[in-house]
């Protein structure tokens, strides 16, 4: 099979270009520079470069690379995250989750591919208590721009030929905030993540190996529809934030009332007081996936331990 993907050398991107390339699948990816599209080439994949917001060059590269599948992995997260702009380090990646989406929809539907499969994320369920599954209740426009971005992202990518969304919990691993190397990890290592109120929010996490075998599995057999990509563990701040403290060697994070971190964190003490469990039970049952780290837990451990 021949895999087109868009954000190809990402926190993502590059184990599932690698483990595409080790299942034989024929993979082109598209990214913004030169030395990039070198180390794409390294990995055995074909490199294009191209703007993803750039309507006409994705267009001419998707149509050049005349692919059966078209994945969308665009963001724009390399900026540090300040807690108080949480909405504008968004900004990049919001606008890539609507005008990149439509523009790579638009090339894969030209060339007949079989499947365009997207990103979306498994954290923005309503806080109403209870397991979410795909089916559950999202946030909507009132929690503003990041939900409306990924509403269009997920209603764009449903509307084209075997549209699949993926909703991905927190990315951990290489590349990502909560490597080694990690801004998140490095956080609190300095106790500047703190347990805010109970620590009651819930946190789907998922290793980038085991996303990136979930999107195969997408790939390979996935029928359209919406798929969370989560781990078996749900994760209560209260839990993975000193589970985590203590694999780097950091003091016991401290504790913070709710209103004290709506001074410095803003929106993002409801996710950290109100997230719920997310079920990844469709996912293994329709893409016949298991995850390598079930658990956070023994995920963290390998990678931080």
């Amino acid at each position: 099979m021949r895999v087109f993907i868009a954000g190809a050398t990402g926190a993502i991107g590059r184990p599932l270009v690698r483990q595409l390339r080790e299942a034989g699948h024929e993979v082109v990816g598209m990214t913004r520079s030169e030395q990039r599209a070198a180390s794409l080439r390294e990995l055995g994949a074909e490199a294009v470069i191209a703007d993803a917001l750039d309507a006409g060059p994705v267009r001419a590269a998707v149509e050049a690379a005349r692919p059966d599948v078209v994945v969308n992995q665009l963001t724009d997260l390399a900026r540090p995250l300040n807690p108080r702009k949480y909405a504008e380090w968004l900004e990049g990646t919001n606008r890539l989750r609507v005008e990149g989406t439509r523009n790579l929809a638009d090339g894969a539907q030209a060339v007949g591919a079989s499947k365009f499969i997207s990103q979306s994320i498994a954290f923005a369920y309503t806080f109403e208590p209870g397991v979410k599954t795909e089916d559950s209740p999202r946030l909507g426009a009132e929690v503003g721009e990041m939900a409306t971005a990924v509403n269009e992202l997920e209603r764009s990518t449903l509307a084209a030929p075997g549209g699949i969304v993926l909703r991905y919990g927190f990315f951990y691993g290489p590349g990502t905030g909560y490597a080694r190397d990690g801004q998140q990890t490095e956080l609190i290592r300095k106790r500047q993540s703190p347990i805010v109120g109970g620590g009651n929010g819930v946190f789907p996490f998922i290793h980038v190996e085991d996303a990136a075998s979930a999107t195969v599995a997408a790939i390979e057999r996935g029928a359209p529809g919406v798929y969370n990509v989560v781990d078996e563990d749900p994760a209560p701040a209260r839990e993975w934030i000193p589970y985590m403290a203590e694999l780097v060697g950091a003091k016991k994070p401290r504790r913070v009332p709710k209103f004290v971190a709506k001074l410095f964190a803003g929106s993002l003490v409801a996710m950290a007081t109100q997230l719920q469990p997310v079920s990844n039970a469709k996912a293994r049952r329709e893409l016949g996936w298991t995850p390598r780290y079930a658990s956070w837990r023994e995920g963290f451990r390998a990678e931080l331990g």
